[in-house]
């Protein structure tokens, strides 16, 4: 189990959880009014562009991973369709509007505690544009499947070996 200590009072009726047995685990749970926590996984999704036999990356100006490269993407909202949130992150991190062509395939995070729990992959096209960094990433540039930079996260370092391999699409 992994280890939680964020959560210590409810979000109810701020009462102190205590730590119990509750649907087959060890959770948050309130005894003055029986909330139970759940830390359900963070979803994102991400746009996957290739043209010319080249990589569309984005590097990251903030933390975790600062300085390194990863996948156009971040965290799905609430009330958003995750093909909506892979084509509007890549529009802010990159200047390119674009649509999703394909779903790719769902990536499960090596540490969903300092992340993503999964990242849900999308082929897409460039329809407009002009391609300029922003919002949390300082660079953005085309790489060839041979000279890729350091790469930031576990579930984009599992595509890129993917597409090495010739196994996505």
């Amino acid at each position: 189990m992994m280890e939680h200590i964020d959560v210590n009072f409810c979000v109810r009726c701020g009462n102190v959880l205590e730590m119990i047995v509750r649907f087959g685990a060890e959770r948050p749970v309130c005894t003055k009014c029986d909330y139970t926590h759940f830390f359900d996984p963070k979803v994102a999704a991400a746009m996957w562009l290739t043209q010319n036999n080249k990589l569309l990356l984005v590097r990251r100006a903030i933390e975790p991973a600062k300085g390194c490269w990863t996948i156009p993407g971040g965290f799905v909202d609430a009330w958003e369709d995750p093909a909506e949130t892979a084509a509007r992150e890549c529009a802010e991190e990159t200047g390119l509007k674009v649509i999703v062509a394909k779903l790719l395939d769902l990536v499960p995070s090596q540490n969903q505690s300092s992340g993503a729990g999964f990242v849900i992959f999308y082929r897409g096209e460039i329809i407009s544009g002009d391609m300029q960094a922003g919002d949390d990433a300082d660079a953005v540039d085309w790489f060839s499947i041979d000279q890729l930079p350091k790469i930031a996260f576990y579930a984009t370092q599992t595509m890129i070996n993917r597409w090495k391999k010739g196994q996505l699409f």
